[in-house]
């Protein structure tokens, strides 16, 4: 009997029909069914969650049910489905949540090859921004890969042995981050942790009726603070202290310290909640980051972080109320050169910066030797009188490109990097500006893979100075314009365009735009003479591009004809069927939603002769041959002459 290579382990609660809609993914998996096992534990619902799971398991010979009463938290379920586990690799998954149909054999094959205690999947989802974390594949790292602290969700493989040896459990009973709680003591005990980005493995859904979004985050029976500092302190037991801002400790608590602390001074939430509550957590959090983390955390922070966090230490409430007031109107800004084929990539130059609510940019200014933000954002805020300087411009940040799969959900990281650097303005000031190209290979952009059929958007992911910004890549192109030529990239048309809210986006295979003067503006161009086939100077293609299958109207007659690269790599061709049923004579050649003709097909006797472009006169000598071209006798003289 084969062994448990994978025990898949699912909590939960009243989770209807939501069980349904996960199951087919973890019993569709590529791995045999007999090398993996997946065991659910309900904790006591009190719908019909339990009889859907008993139905599954019935039908299904690797699926375990347990039941235990309600502990109200995921942590119990989770612990009892380990004691149940057989598998050399333990996973966690979310009862409303799927997995990649090749999810858990990728997952173990990573594993076994870099005998991981913990392996990372790529989390593709409704819910999340896009991680860094997953960028590349990684077959071996530690906790010193602080970039690890990107994702502290449980939903991750560990080796069972592993779990065992250090007696690895989750807290139990309504105990929020009890998954920080885990992974946190997992990350630390590991001596191999790898990282799998070249395929999505988790899809981390959002139900429609808003039942996986944490509720009550902040009741006290709950204990968001104190388990707070429980993770803090098992970071600290685990890691020297040091005053260096760049020590361990120091980098491994800044996740801790910016995601749960100062996130009750930051826009929106400290402007969206109500006031009295608001404070309340503000102080709260205040208790935490004064008691708890070293003054060498808040001092690592970028420029805008650490002054939230000189108001939060000092209680000055209203004052994180008017920077967070400041902050939500910044923007920021792309600028980007006009996009182009370059041996199939498509490359563009782009530049993100920030601008002030005002629409002026967030400049710094240079005064004594030193650099200072910019006097009209922190104009007004308590504590920067004299200005707020900015030891480090460049402190914590980053900014990227990356693509998202709209259909899937999936995001995916192009080519190259943007370059950091400051931007002299004159008269002392400068901004932070991030700048960099664009290379977006739809033939290999996926994990290597080939992206799927449809419609891919260009975003960039902002940290600068402490500002911190999903947005859309926009260009001056108008919305719903083509932003380059179309392209013949592995057999399908890839065509680019700015979406009506001005975003690049990259339409695979015609998934909502067809090949046409929308996306073709420039078809009217070619007026060269073909044979069978005719080049479209519009469309660019490599020597590695195969065929593709276009629809085309010739005359009242709609034929499925060819794409294919030219020889040189640079120009697709357009290679009608030799065979048309229309009378003889010259007939337009269309694209289903042109107005004029892209070419003209000669046709005499139901054969076609060849395809002119569209400003291609003949003249009497070439109609005479046409008048001829089809006689039998020609065609055998004109084959001995090997023409």
């Amino acid at each position: 009997m084969p062994r448990v290579k994978v025990s898949v382990i699912v909590p939960v609660y009243n989770t209807g029909k939501y069980v349904d809609e996960c199951a087919p993914s973890l019993l569709g998996q590529s791995l045999p069914a007999d090398e993996y096992e997946v065991i659910y534990v309900d904790d006591g619902s009190t719908d019909d969650t339990l009889g859907r799971l008993e139905k599954i398991a019935a039908g299904h010979p690797n699926v375990q049910v347990h039941t235990q009463p309600n502990s109200g938290w995921p942590g119990a379920p989770r612990n009892l489905g380990m004691r149940h586990a057989r598998g050399e690799y333990i996973q966690f998954v979310d009862h409303d949540d799927t997995l990649g149909s090749e999810a858990l054999e990728r997952l173990y094959e990573h594993a076994k090859r870099n005998d991981a205690d913990v392996v990372l999947g790529k989390m593709s989802s409704t819910m999340v921004r896009p991680r860094r974390l997953f960028r590349h594949t990684v077959d071996a790292c530690t906790i010193e890969n602080d970039e690890l602290t990107q994702s502290m969700s449980p939903h991750k493989m560990f080796r069972r042995a592993f779990v065992e040896e250090h007696g690895l459990r989750f807290p139990e009973g309504p105990w929020i981050l009890e998954d920080l709680a885990f992974v946190s003591a997992a990350y630390l005990k590991a001596e191999r942790i790898s990282i799998l980005a070249d395929y999505p493995v988790y899809y981390w859904m959002k139900r429609d009726d808003g039942g996986n979004n944490t509720q009550h985050r902040f009741n006290p029976k709950h204990g968001f603070w104190p388990n707070t500092r429980a993770i803090v302190r098992q970071f600290k037991d685990a890691t020297p202290a040091s005053d260096d801002i760049d020590a361990l400790q120091n980098r491994l608590l800044h996740r801790l310290y910016h995601v749960e602390i100062l996130s009750r001074t930051r826009e929106p939430e400290i402007l969206r909640e109500d006031p009295a509550e608001q404070r309340q957590r503000f102080e709260a959090a205040r208790e935490v980051a004064v008691e708890e983390f070293p003054a060498a955390v808040r001092e690592g922070l970028p420029a805008v972080s650490r002054l939230r966090a000189e108001l939060l230490e000092r209680g000055d409430f209203d004052g994180a109320v008017a920077l967070a007031e400041r902050m939500r109107e910044v923007k920021v800004r792309t600028v980007v050169g006009a996009p182009r084929w370059e041996d199939g990539v498509l490359a563009a130059d782009v530049t993100l910066d920030l601008l002030r609510g005002d629409g002026e940019p967030l400049v710094l200014v240079e005064r004594d030797g030193k650099q200072w933000l910019d006097p009209e954002l922190v104009a007004g805020v308590p504590g920067t009188e004299d200005g707020w300087e900015v030891p480090d411009p460049f402190r914590r940040a980053c900014a990227e490109l990356v693509v998202k799969d709209r259909d899937r959900e999936d995001w995916w990281y192009p080519e190259g990097d943007l370059d950091i650097r400051l931007r002299p303005l004159g008269a002392g000031r400068s901004q932070v500006v991030a700048s960099g190209r664009l290379r977006l290979d739809p033939e290999r952009l996926a994990g290597g893979r080939p992206l799927g059929r449809g419609v891919h958007d260009v975003w960039a992911r902002v940290q600068l100075l402490g500002v911190d910004r999903m947005v859309r890549v926009t260009g001056d192109g108008g919305t719903g314009s083509p932003a380059a030529d179309p392209a013949l990239t592995g057999g399908r048309l890839a065509l680019p365009y700015w979406t009506v809210k001005g975003q690049l986006a990259l339409d695979v295979d015609q998934r909502l735009r067809g090949l046409g003067p929308d996306t073709a503006p420039a078809a009217a161009r070619n007026t060269a003479r073909g044979k069978r086939s005719i080049p479209l100077p519009y469309i660019a293609a490599t020597p590695a591009a195969a065929p593709a299958r276009v629809k085309v109207t010739v005359a009242t007659l709609s034929v499925q004809a060819d794409l294919l690269p030219a020889p040189e790599g640079t120009t697709a061709y357009l290679r009608l069927p030799t065979r048309l049923k229309l009378p003889s004579g010259r007939h337009p050649v269309t694209l289903p939603k042109t107005a004029g003709p892209i070419a003209h097909a000669v046709v005499r006797d139901g054969t076609l002769l060849r395809v002119e472009g569209p400003g291609y006169e003949a003249g009497t000598g070439r109609r005479l041959l046409d008048t001829v071209a089809d006689n039998r006798q020609v065609r055998r003289v004109r084959k001995k002459l090997g023409r």
